[in-house]
């Protein structure tokens, strides 16, 4: 199939560097967000989020005339929606939350009015199981004039598949092109026409399989990752408790050939690890006994954080309190579900009034509201206050020197 124009739906973390991917190899991209700022700060060839190299390719590709932003859907060959997937609180009475698919029908809505037959239809958003079919019923909800692949199979106007991403925050344009992609098409034709899409860029190996496979390998992948983040975080809280230094314990741990622990943390952040295990909890709650134990010791670790600083506060008369970093990894911007900045706002919380309260974050130019009773500060004067230092994420700047006096909590283990 011929693809000489695609629209991606979404300009944020993912939309964006894969919108500029295709329109690297001269593709005729029409990007959609529904933030007039990203839109227009991209139509001036700048991006609105921080990604290495990012900047450069998408100002070639913008001035080029291959990208270009706007808030509505065009019609198009292709079309990739890459929206956020977050979930909702559970009302339940075990209390999980439940994922909310409004973005994915909002995106469903806003494309059906330019769908053509022929055309291929991609959820690149993480989901849970079933998502990709029920975009696909939406859409034909919208356009009975259309087939689609759940009532017409191989013969569809429409093709409907789902492509996670599987790329790590400040390496995503590298990791696009190199990493192996899944590809979970509603029928065959759909997976293979959907390959043949991501061939234009992709250099790694694309594996078919059917959607609700492809849906359920991505939330599996961070399934994995989250349990064992948390028997990292579990032994902290442990050695913590019995002093042990967690970090030499995991060091020697980690001497046997077999055994390879994470590094523990504040807590586990970010749009995937910390929201797609629920997904998989919330369709099978009886039988994801440990993803949910997982999910629950990785939530807790924040107000074990609190404690340790509590402790300090009360036990010293601390009159200073400096955060280091708010993201929810190190060297990004992004506060996606950060724990590092939950556990600020509860800190300001219990301690603004009392106690001045400063953060350190270099990768964020200005900070949310939310955490506006905090003097934001640079690192070079925060590590010479006489004040208790938590150190929350592992920037590189915050590798150069460990602070000139004071209390420390490091969550990290880098000081």
């Amino acid at each position: 199939m011929n693809f000489d124009t695609i629209c991606v739906v979404g300009l944020g973390y993912i939309g964006l560097p894969t919108a500029t991917m295709f329109a690297s190899r001269r593709k005729k991209v029409i990007g959609v967000d529904v933030n007039q700022h990203a839109v227009d700060t991209i139509n001036r060839g700048e991006i609105h989020i921080v990604e290495p190299e990012l900047d450069i390719a998408v100002h070639a590709a913008v001035k080029e005339g291959y990208l270009r932003a706007t808030t509505r859907p065009e019609p198009a060959d292709a079309f990739l929606v890459a929206v956020p997937t977050p979930f909702k609180k559970g009302a339940d009475a075990g209390n999980i939350p439940t994922p909310d698919l409004s973005y994915i029908q909002a995106a469903a809505d806003s494309i059906a009015p330019v769908l053509k037959k022929g055309d291929l239809v991609i959820l690149e958003s993480t989901s849970p199981v079933g998502a990709t079919e029920q975009m696909a019923a939406w859409l034909a909800e919208a356009r009975s004039d259309l087939s689609f692949p759940q009532h017409s199979g191989e013969e569809s106007d429409i093709r409907v598949a789902h492509c996670p991403e599987r790329v790590l925050p400040g390496h995503v344009m590298h990791e696009l092109i190199e990493n192996d992609r899944i590809i979970g098409g509603m029928t065959t034709k759909c997976a293979e026409a959907s390959r043949d899409l991501y061939r234009t860029f992709v250099r790694g190996e694309c594996l078919l399989t059917t959607a609700r496979t492809a849906e359920m390998a991505k939330l599996t992948e961070n399934a994995f990752r989250d349990v064992n983040i948390a028997f990292a975080n579990e032994l902290s809280v442990i050695c913590d408790k019995v002093d042990i230094d967690v970090w030499e314990l995991i060091r020697l741990a980690n001497r046997h050939p077999r055994v390879n622990i994470l590094q523990p943390g504040p807590g586990v952040g970010g749009h995937c690890i910390a929201v797609d295990p629920w997904f998989i909890v919330s369709e099978t709650p009886e039988e994801a006994r440990l993803i949910k134990t997982a999910r629950e010791v990785n939530d807790l670790k924040p107000s074990r954080v609190l404690e340790k600083v509590r402790s300090l506060v009360k036990g010293h008369d601390v009159k200073d309190l400096v955060f280091y970093g708010v993201s929810f990894k190190a060297d990004i911007d992004d506060l996606r579900e950060s724990p590092a900045l939950g556990i600020v706002v509860k800190a300001l919380d219990e301690w603004s009034k009392d106690i001045n309260v400063y953060i350190v974050e270099p990768n964020a130019t200005d900070l949310p509201g939310i955490v506006s009773a905090a003097e934001k500060v640079a690192f070079e004067d925060a590590v010479k206050k006489d004040a208790c230092h938590v150190l929350l994420v592992d920037h590189k700047e915050f590798k150069r020197k460990k602070p000139d006096c004071g209390f420390i909590v490091d969550t990290r283990g880098i000081w």
